[in-house]
């Protein structure tokens, strides 16, 4: 459902790195891990190479010749017993296939499925203004926000244009500026909540009934609403805190927003619609677009193919993408179903779970193979353009659409012309099509935004009656399951790159944990790995305990993607199904499970204390109000002694001199860069035995701080990479002068020279160095080798690794600076990380130009150095975070 313009990096005809299209208004030249590495997945060499039958090689010739025999059977009786099992797309050329499909087999069913979708948020939004509309959200124009239970920043959809309009919204120059207030509410820690000023544990199953008493409280402060039948107040939450809340929002009336995630149900959303149109939000921090050319997810629709299959309606079922038999609900039993079916076919990028039990599996074209378009969040056109010829012989859904409809095959690049060429407003089509395809978006075909009005009444025709009644406690824990950080739903499990990528919150890599709060820990008596085993209804799965401050109690969270028995050598058996638990496609919390130790452990990989600085004023952080009081208090923090050299002082004011801030205040910990680094400079992953040793090889190290109450506490991100010191102490202590320093005021390094001694590694205060412990790039297969970077170094066994502020791009652009005889522009140098970065939290440029933007910012007030009293005189420096807690409720610890 979501359309990300991108622009792709290529070499000799084969893709090695994915940027944002800044004019493409849900990516703004911006992205996020999962498009970070969806390079990686176009290589994997364990992706679906061949057509099969029965499990038995086959070609698309004979599948070509099957099909057309059957088809004149659909002709004749329209299509009876052919059903389509799809997901959710917004794709003009889709979409005009698809109804070409339903026009030749009028007979014919078409269901669609995701796991993981909005169809709540649409449903909500259908209750409450008449008509489903999709929202569109300007964090950058609220001053107030509550999050309900929405990891805007991280697992909603569009969350690339949440963390820069966020982030702007947050953006702080001086002690005269001001920032956004950002309540939330949810019952695990998020990125979204570590971003917050309040933030309020409510077990997931207690989100209606929080929503019905903050409903009330809206309405005694003279806010005109509706409530739905039933709805009461809850004295299980803090009165105080919903009340200030409320005040704070009714206070900015046109400046606030309010969001409820996924998860979250139509009841919710439709109240959410409502709130934000009385608090004169709509039209201002939140517009709405109507769905173009879309087939939405429907929340019933696999139920109701699940029925027409044991009515015995269905003879045929194709299913383009997607993989039910993993991740439909388990009470259905898709699995068990599918082979009842006369005959299915199955388009899908592995042969794995799903294609297992289908009659022909037929492989898929990877996105950067195929030509499409599809429509983003507020109605522009984008084309879809393959850099490279399809590596396994692959179709796209749109091709076999066209197939099944017509008998024939036709190329994707045809479909798409033809779809536009009647939509061009232009006499010379060609010369259109051209400017298309360089701009990759259609000009000026964006929805108009829309602020519909409440209808009457929708909201009180609701059922509250049983929100009040669930009970989180000792006697009825709740499982809730989440949208998992790396792998999403499960698609990305065999990309080596993202199960190795630690999760933000637990920093765990290689697994799925049961999340929950110390005192849940302590009523179940288990520890961090302890194998715990939950059952519901017959139904039960074990996974490790993870214990994370903060956690709503009694409340047991697992993410899913996990589990995979079949999608290839990196993701199989890794990590725990949770699937087999959910039943109801849009059922994201279980009540009344019964959760108990196996009394066996279980091996965990977790990052964060392979680099830990605690103890150390590492990050600095006050309020705004402290911060106006002191604005001096970052750089301040440390009291030392006068700082001497031992070394004679090297001036770096000639030149180019490199250096970079990272704004905290703006980096909500989304992990975008660290993928971004490993995407630009060939890093390998090296499995979870050595990540458990913390052999990682990441150059950006993303921590994560709790600070405060562990049952209630602060949590903040910092990412640390090498810092170019320019008093480096790694450069002291190397033995053959394998890490120098060049004039540039960068700490270079000259692999063929490393003998692998890691006595630089020892002396480094911030343990931003790797080390290749094991030849991790020798035996990569061919597939894997074609997404190295052509500009960097291949790194084999006993080599010393870090951050180089990606010294590839520094040398390009000073190459294409000198060829036309300038200096480099400001601006024309952008790190990976930087570019990645979707809250512009990483500025990098010349420090030696006083009127670069590094420079500029650099002399924030809010600047410091990381161990300044070190006396390293590092290159990299941070910007020290603030948080505006509302003055009316308790006032936030900053971490000292």
């Amino acid at each position: 459902m979501n359309a990300y313009g991108l622009i792709v990096e290529s070499h000799e005809g084969r893709p090695t790195k994915i940027e944002g299209n800044e004019n493409h208004p849900s990516t703004l030249g911006k992205s996020n891990p999962f498009i970070q590495a969806s390079i990686l997945n176009l290589y994997d060499p364990d992706r679906s190479k061949y057509v099969t039958k029965d499990g038995e090689s086959s070609d698309w010739d004979d599948f070509l010749t099957e099909w057309r025999a059957d088809r004149k059977t659909f002709l004749e009786n329209k299509g009876e017993g052919l059903a389509i099992l799809s997901e959710s797309f917004n794709s003009p050329t889709l979409f005009r296939l698809y109804t070409d499909f339903q026009k030749m087999y009028p007979k014919a069913a078409w269901y669609t499925y995701e796991a993981v979708s909005d169809i709540n948020i649409f449903e909500g939004i259908r209750i409450a203004a008449g008509k489903a509309y999709r929202p569109v959200y300007h964090y950058e124009k609220a001053k107030v926000i509550l999050s309900i239970d929405s990891d805007f920043l991280s697992s909603e959809s569009e969350n690339i244009t949440a963390n820069k309009g966020f982030a702007a919204g947050r953006r702080v120059k001086s002690e005269k500026d001001s920032m956004n207030r950002l309540y939330v509410v949810e019952n695990n820690y998020t990125l979204t909540g570590g971003m917050s000023d309040h933030r309020l544990r409510v077990p997931l199953s207690k989100m209606e009934s929080f929503v019905l008493t903050l409903l009330n409280e809206f309405k005694n402060q003279g806010i005109n609403l509706e409530l739905p039948k039933g709805a009461k107040n809850d004295s299980v939450f803090d009165a105080h805190w919903i009340s200030e809340l409320a005040k704070d929002l009714v206070k900015n009336r046109g400046k606030g927003l309010i969001v409820a995630g996924r998860r979250q149900s139509a009841m919710i959303h439709a109240a959410v619609f409502m709130l934000n149109a009385a608090l004169g939000n709509n039209g201002n921090s939140v517009h709405y677009s109507e769905f173009e050319e879309t087939l939405l997810p429907q929340s019933e629709s696999i139920s109701q193919l699940v029925t027409a299959v044991k009515d015995k309606k269905v003879k045929t079922l194709v299913m383009l993408g997607g993989n039910p038999v993993y991740n439909a609900p388990a009470d259905l039993s898709f699995g068990k179903l599918l082979p009842k079916i006369e005959k299915t076919i199955r388009l899908g990028e592995y042969f794995d779970e799903t294609s297992k039990l289908s009659t022909w599996h037929l492989p898929m074209a990877h996105y950067l193979e195929s030509w499409g378009d599809a429509r983003s969040a507020n109605g522009t056109a984008s084309i879809v353009q393959p850099l490279i010829e399809p590596l396994f012989k692959g179709r796209s859904v749109s091709e076999i659409v066209s197939l099944l409809t017509t008998g024939e095959e036709t190329r994707g690049y045809e479909l798409l012309r033809e779809t536009w060429k009647s939509r061009l407003d232009s006499a010379d089509f060609e010369k259109a099509w051209r400017e298309v395809l360089y701009e990759g978006l259609v000009a000026d075909t964006a929805a108009k935004p829309l602020a519909p009005s409440f209808v009457k009444n929708s909201v009180a025709s609701l059922s509250a009656e049983n929100a009040n009644m669930v009970n989180v406690d000792e006697k009825n824990l709740e499982l809730a399951f989440h949208v998992s950080y790396t792998l999403h739903d499960g698609r990305f499990a065999n990309n080596g790159w993202l199960q190795e990528l630690p999760d933000p919150i637990t920093k765990i890599a290689w697994d799925n944990v049961a999340c929950m709060s110390i005192a849940t820990a302590k009523y179940l008596e288990v520890k961090n790995g302890d194998i715990l085993r939950i059952e519901h209804e017959g139904r039960n799965f074990e996974i490790p305990v993870w214990i994370v401050p903060g956690h709503a109690d009694y409340s047991i969270s697992v993410t899913l993607g996990y589990g995979r028995e079949s999608v290839g050598r990196v993701g199989n058996f890794v990590g725990s199904d949770v699937y087999p638990m959910r039943t109801g496609c849009d059922q994201f919390v279980l009540s009344g499970v019964k959760a108990s130790s196996t009394g066996n452990t279980f091996p965990l990989a977790n990052t964060q204390d392979h680099g830990s600085m605690e103890g150390r004023p590492f990050i600095r952080e006050a309020t705004l109000e402290e911060y106006r009081e002191d604005p001096e208090f970052a750089p301040e923090m440390v009291e030392h002694p006068p700082l001497k050299s031992l070394w004679t002082e090297h001036s770096y004011d000639k030149g180019y001199q490199w250096g970079m801030t990272i704004d905290l205040n703006s980096c909500s910990g989304c992990n975008a860069c660290v993928v971004a680094c490993q995407s630009e400079n060939n890093i390998p992953i090296v499995g979870k035995e050595q990540v458990s040793k913390g052999r990682e090889m990441h150059w950006i190290r993303l921590d994560r701080y709790f600070s405060g109450d562990l049952d209630d506490p602060e949590m903040i991100h910092q990412p640390v990479a090498c810092q170019q010191c320019e008093n480096a102490p790694c450069e002291q202590v190397c033995p053959v002068a394998a890490t120098v320093h060049d004039a540039e005021g960068l700490n270079v390094m000259t692999y063929n020279r490393c003998i692998g001694t890691r006595y630089c590694s020892n002396n480094c205060p911030y343990k931003a160095r790797r080390f290749n412990f094991f030849n991790y790039t020798n035996e990569y297969p061919e597939e894997i080798k074609m997404v190295q970077n052509p500009d960097v170094t291949v790194r084999s066994r006993g080599v010393m690794e870090k951050c180089t502020y990606c010294t590839q791009r520094i040398n390009e652009a000073k190459i294409k600076a000198k060829r036309e005889e300038r200096d480099v522009r400001d601006g024309e140098i952008v790190t990976a990380c930087q570019q990645s970065c979707p809250a512009d939290a990483i500025v990098f440029g010349n420090i030696n130009d006083p009127e670069s933007a590094i420079s500029i910012i650099k002399k924030q007030n809010r600047n410091y150095t990381m161990l300044a009293e070190l006396n390293v005189k590092t290159r990299t420096t941070f910007l020290a975070k603030l948080r505006n807690p509302n003055p009316a409720l308790e006032k936030s610890e900053h971490v000292s």
